[in-house]
């Protein structure tokens, strides 16, 4: 089971993530999410993550109201292992984030109707959200028993340490995404509910 720790803020964010076998730290970067950071910030939280985390562990810049092409040179920048587009990017957004930065995840809600196959915008991760993404909301999982995803992808919105397990029988994705569910307040992680819920979907996965 893949496990993306997400909206994390400060090094000790990254480090117990890490520690606790996540397989992938999310930096947000919005104008309108109480997790986005300012360019500075995520800067150095990327290095940090570079310096500080296994190799294995990817760091994974995230957006969703940052023009792609701008966002795929951020990420250039930062030196990010993905990007990932949150929202309605569009397929012609993928194409021009892809000409500066090919490591592309795409983020979206079913309420969009997306297209559920993985890489039909040519990205290399599909994640499945709620349709208020960041909102710690839960959504109707049984809308995937028509338009379940094959392959890698992730299962994300209102997931937490104590619903983890039941989202993942349900839902059977490659791996899950949290933010909210692991935090005492919206944008301030909690790290033992860090710890808790990688150690529950990972134990879920195992049961698979």
């Amino acid at each position: 089971m893949f496990v993306k720790v997400c909206g994390l803020a400060t090094p000790a964010d990254i480090d117990v993530a890490a520690e606790a076998g996540a397989d992938a730290i999310g930096l947000v970067i919005s104008g309108t999410s109480v997790r986005g950071l300012d360019r500075d910030t995520a800067v150095r939280l990327a290095a940090h993550a570079r310096a500080h985390t296994p190799a294995h562990v990817l760091s994974v810049l995230v957006v969703n109201d940052t023009p792609a092409a701008d966002a795929a040179a951020l990420a250039r920048e930062l030196d990010v292992d993905a990007l990932q587009l949150h929202g309605r990017y569009d397929a012609d957004d993928f194409t021009a984030a892809a000409r500066v930065f090919p490591r592309l995840w795409r983020a979206t809600s079913l309420k969009e109707r997306p297209d559920t196959r993985v890489g039909a915008y040519g990205e290399e991760v599909l994640l499945l959200d709620s349709p208020r993404a960041g909102s710690g909301a839960r959504w109707d999982l049984s809308l995937l028993d028509t338009a379940r995803p094959e392959g890698t992808w992730l299962l994300a919105g209102g997931l937490a340490p104590g619903n983890v397990a039941e989202a993942v029988d349900r839902a059977r994705p490659w791996g899950v995404d949290v933010s909210s569910g692991v935090e005492s307040a919206p944008g301030a992680k909690d790290h033992a509910l860090i710890r808790d819920f990688v150690t529950a979907a990972k134990a879920a996965g195992a049961r698979r």
